[in-house]
């Protein structure tokens, strides 16, 4: 395999051979060769760096390189770095399974660990199914969520992410139906009205027999939009799945591990979910690792009609649950509430004057998430090269320019990407 300084024969290859996400295999868009990366900087094949806003899809909270992650993978690659999971267990699965248990709420107890965030959802929906059938109830096989949310790729997740405006309408004919309520009106700082969940109530008193489970994004919801809404009406939902006896999901995955100014979003309202999704940030950016983790309440259902048919190959991974481990405690032991609100602070500063920019609808900051939300689409053709010019690493989608920037960002790499964004949307949209 040659390999090149200056990565021209790479992206020919690259252009000729390999299909990235969320692009066309004929009209791709163009793509960076990275060479490295260390801290908050990513650098090019050509000898630039960029300053990281995005956390590599918000997995990368601590930066990249860190010196304590490092020496855990190398420290597990020399002990064990593959062994199925059927029939077998190893130290650091389980270590890692009480440490996820003792940072969630008590009800929740049980973990299954799963290869991605997509495949977490899935297993989360199956559980929900199961436990149902397991009760005898085997009617209840469909979903409830809200519109603006997103969950994955995989079928089931594509079925409870938004038909309308989400990025998987191509596949409407072909996915489950499920049920959807509209999204949640008041923005983090609003009070929830008294009518806000009624149609949410509506379709839990319509489909009594029906609605296995409520899935959403807590308090944020992601990809489908960065909208954040009021804790309260997490509580209210909470409340309602109460009510008509459904079980309530939490998708974490982007959510989890300090993101948003709290330790799991949930922590915002004091929600207690059935089952829970983590993913992403769990093991700092490494290697690919999510956990669902369920009530026993919830287990006992499943399990009350045999055993979860689902089974990853390299489900729980002693090298993944290693840097699971290694990420988490290194989280734990650093002031990471402090680091997220300087960075909160930092964000809000430096994007407030896209406020006054004639193209922008909205600018947001909650936690460490700075999002702002245009009047029209990016064209990425022309945006995502003005941004790297300006020395920043930010991936815009649709009407949203957003950064997630590494918890171990400086005040000076937070005023490149936030300068870099404003002036890139002044210049460009």
């Amino acid at each position: 395999m040659t390999t090149l300084v200056d990565g021209t024969a790479l992206l020919e290859a690259d252009r000729a051979h390999v299909w990235h996400p969320y692009a066309s295999a004929t009209e791709p868009l163009p793509v960076l060769p990275v060479v490295a990366a260390r801290g908050t900087r990513l650098v090019l094949a050509d000898g630039r760096e960029l300053v990281d806003g995005m956390s590599s899809w918000w997995a990368a909270v601590h930066g990249y390189g860190h010196p304590v992650l490092d020496a855990a993978l190398h420290a597990q690659v020399d002990r064990l770095g593959h062994v199925m999971f059927g029939g077998l267990t190893h130290e650091p699965a389980v270590e890692l399974a009480t440490l996820l248990v003792s940072l969630t709420p008590a009800p929740l107890t049980k973990v299954f660990f799963a290869d991605s965030g997509s495949v977490a959802v899935e297993v989360a929906l199956k559980m929900a199914l199961q436990h149902w059938r397991g009760l005898g109830k085997a009617t209840r096989t469909r979903v409830l969520t809200v519109r603006g949310g997103y969950h994955g790729d995989t079928l089931g997740c594509m079925s409870v992410t938004d038909p309308v405006g989400g990025m998987h309408s191509l596949f409407a004919d072909y996915v489950p139906q499920q049920l959807f309520a509209p999204p949640p009106r008041p923005t983090y700082d609003e009070p929830v009205r008294d009518d806000d969940l009624d149609d949410v109530a509506r379709l839990l008193e319509q489909h009594p027999d029906q609605v296995a489970c409520v899935i959403v994004e807590p308090v944020v919801q992601g990809a489908g939009g960065m909208r954040f809404y009021a804790p309260e009406y997490l509580r209210r939902l909470r409340a309602l799945c109460d009510e008509h006896d459904v079980l309530l999901v939490l998708d974490e995955i982007a959510t989890g591990f300090g993101r948003t100014g709290e330790l799991f979003g949930a922590d915002h309202a004091g929600v207690v979910a059935d089952v829970v999704c983590l993913g992403k940030a769990l093991t700092g950016g490494y290697l690919s690792l999510a956990a669902v983790l369920c009530t026993d309440e919830v287990a006992a259902g499943v399990s009350a009609c045999g055993a979860l048919m689902h089974g990853p190959t390299f489900m729980a991974n002693p090298l993944a649950c290693a840097m699971g481990l290694a990420s988490t405690r290194l989280l734990l032991s650093r002031d990471w509430r402090g680091e997220v609100a300087a960075l909160s602070g930092q964000l809000e500063q430096g994007l407030a004057p896209a406020r006054e920019l004639p193209q922008v609808k909205d600018v947001r900051v909650l936690g460490a998430i700075g999002v702002v939300e245009l009047h029209e689409p990016v064209d990425m053709r022309v945006v995502q090269p003005a941004l790297v010019e300006r020395g920043a690493w930010v991936r815009p989608f649709g009407r949203l320019v957003y950064t997630m920037p590494p918890f171990v960002s400086t005040p000076d790499d937070v005023a490149v990407v936030t300068s870099a964004i404003v002036e890139t949307v002044l210049a460009t949209c």
